[in-house]
């Protein structure tokens, strides 16, 4: 790995990420074909936060988070920062300090896969962080890594300055030079959704509206009284 800190690299356009995180992952996940997401071990500390924010990423070595004090430096409005390590880590190497300095540089969160600490303080900050671990572990500032160069969690590539969206659901990330045809098709994603919700609302079957009546019957599914059945 080549020990660098790549400065002012080129960000999606915040108001695009914006409208973006307003769809929600698990829709812009499906509406782009069910790629990009990050995988289940990633959990919001706390419930209840959605949003979306573009990468300044990390590469710190396990239980060491030096690079995080120089990512901060680079962080503007609206990023959302994404730390990894060069092995798995489960340390928490970030807590309510960090967020601290983040928030004052107008950061959104954190997204790690590593650890994390000091979790009633950032609930309290109302400062957002998604991470594999809690852990009061603590850690060191000795080792050299990188910033904002490309990443991978959870089999996904994210390079500094693509749109990174988290809520509830988990987290995923949209290339940068994706995020136009993202909106084009979440917006679509949404309008069916809703047309979909108005029926079910209506009284129809997902069996009917789907048309997996038929699929029922290729699978070889049968419809048997209760008394036949013996109960």
């Amino acid at each position: 790995m080549r020990t660098v800190i790549v400065t002012d690299p080129p960000r999606a356009p915040i108001e695009k990420v914006d409208k973006l995180a307003e769809y929600g992952v698990a829709t812009v996940h499906e509406a782009l074909g069910r790629t990009g997401f990050l995988g289940p071990s990633l959990r919001p500390v706390h419930l209840g936060s959605r949003i979306g924010g573009t990468a300044v990423t990390v590469v710190s070595w396990p239980g060491d988070n030096l690079m995080i004090h120089a990512a901060i430096e680079q962080c503007r409005p609206g990023d959302l920062l994404v730390v990894t390590t060069t092995s798995p880590s489960t340390d928490g190497m970030f807590g309510e300090l960090f967020a601290t300095a983040l928030q004052v540089r107008g950061v959104r969160g954190l997204v790690t896969a590593a650890g994390v600490r000091d979790v009633a303080e950032l609930h309290e900050m109302n400062f957002p962080v998604w991470t594999a671990a809690v852990s009061a572990q603590g850690t060191v500032k000795a080792t050299a890594g990188a910033v904002n160069v490309p990443v991978t969690i959870g089999g996904q590539s994210i390079r500094p300055g693509d749109a990174v969206l988290a809520d509830d659901d988990g987290v995923m990330v949209v290339p940068r030079a994706d995020v136009d045809k993202a909106l084009e098709k979440s917006h679509a994603r949404s309008e069916k959704e809703e047309a979909t919700r108005r029926a079910f609302r209506d009284g129809e079957l997902g069996l009917d509206r789907y048309g997996l009546r038929d699929k029922l019957t290729q699978l070889g599914v049968e419809y048997v009284p209760a008394s036949e059945y013996g109960l």
